[in-house]
């Protein structure tokens, strides 16, 4: 797990530097609401077209080519960034973030399958959660605030920071054994719900990592909503996969895609005016949907794992990253092209609706 945890780390901080960051730049760029959503959304586009290829890449090439390969597409693209601001090469180097970030969500989330016993699962993936979130914590909750003080080029030099996972990735990959082909086909059917269920909960997270700073006008208010909201989820994701261990997954689920819809809510009457946004409706919204944020990642992969033997781990962990990367890529574009036609407020209402038609599958979710 140090290993893991390691290469996660270095990865995620890469990542997360430019969550909120590059559509900052993009917009510095001269590039519209639209524009500015098309960053994250090709990101995630990349990283999701990748996602379908790694359990093949896996086989053929194994682990080590495969991680180093990740962490350097990650970071090594960011280099890009000093020296344009233009939308295509924004763009451009998103989509070459997007296959190391595919690369390195599928085999993290497999390796905590394959590294850690079943009966301390989820405990192992809140952990794995921590290095994930960690980061996102310092640079997701104060880009804003950085690029403000400072300069984009102090992120645009975080985002580098994947680089330094070459040698834990090529550590790691070393000790894990080859990939073997599956002997039956991947059980897709009984992975889509709780895919499902992560992707809206994703897209709300998305919507508000990307358009945050979009969406209130102070940079110190983005900085404390976005830390409120993604320390909870650090807190989270954490504790709900040691109690998961102990009586199941499933009770949680339904709570969690309330508290997305709730929390969506709020922060839409938060932002109707982004001078003059609602502090307390802007925090304790934010705090909603951190909970469910954090929560519905662990356990979602919690019943993907449950869901499938050994020899689907990679489909479970392919399906699940899917499933997340295309919430937060169809959060940025979709509630980018409503705020450019309408409001910011009017696309959060609107990602509340998506999150209120996972509620059937929530309930069903309740006897896992």
């Amino acid at each position: 797990m140090p290993l893991l945890v390691a290469m996660t780390a270095f990865g995620f901080t890469g990542y997360a530097a430019l969550m909120p960051v590059a559509p900052l730049w993009a917009a510095h760029g001269g590039a519209d609401a639209g524009g500015v959503g098309l960053v994250n959304g090709v990101l995630m586009l990349a990283t999701v077209l990748t996602q379908l290829m790694v359990p093949a890449a896996l086989r053929r090439l194994g682990w080590v080519p495969v991680l180093v390969g990740g962490v350097t597409f990650l970071g090594l693209p960011t280099a890009g960034f000093f020296f344009s601001d233009d939308l295509l090469s924004i763009l451009f180097f998103s989509a070459l973030r997007g296959i190391g970030f595919g690369i390195i969500t599928v085999t993290g989330s497999a390796l905590t399958a394959e590294l850690v016993p079943v009966m301390r699962r989820g405990e192992a993936i809140g952990m794995y959660g921590l290095a994930v979130a960690l980061p996102q914590i310092v640079f997701v909750s104060a880009g804003a605030w950085i690029v403000d003080q400072f300069a984009f080029e102090v992120i645009f030099a975080v985002g580098l920071l994947p680089i330094l996972g070459v040698f834990p990735a090529w550590k790691l990959g070393q000790r894990v054994g080859r990939v073997p082909k599956p002997l039956d086909p991947p059980p897709y059917r009984a992975l889509v719900r709780p895919m499902i269920l992560l992707l809206a909960v994703t897209l709300a997270g998305g919507v508000l990592i990307t358009f945050m700073a979009q969406m209130v006008a102070s940079s110190g208010l983005v900085t404390v909503a976005l830390l409120v909201m993604l320390v909870t989820t650090a807190f989270v994701r954490w504790r709900v996969g040691m109690t998961a261990d102990r009586v199941g997954p499933g009770k949680f689920v339904l709570p969690l895609v309330m508290s997305t819809v709730i929390g969506l809510v709020l922060i839409s009457f938060a932002v109707r005016d982004p001078i003059d946004t609602s502090v307390p409706l802007l925090i304790i919204g934010s705090f909603f949907v951190g909970a469910a944020y954090g929560g519905l990642q662990n356990l979602t992969l919690l019943l993907s794992f449950g869901a499938v033997d050994r020899q689907h781990y990679g489909a479970a962990s392919t399906t699940w990253n899917v499933g997340f990367d295309m919430g937060t890529g169809t959060g940025s574009i979709l509630i980018g092209w409503i705020a450019t036609g309408s409001d910011f407020s009017t696309g959060l209402l609107v990602a509340a609706g998506i999150s209120a038609l996972t509620i059937p599958l929530a309930l069903r979710s309740r006897k896992s």
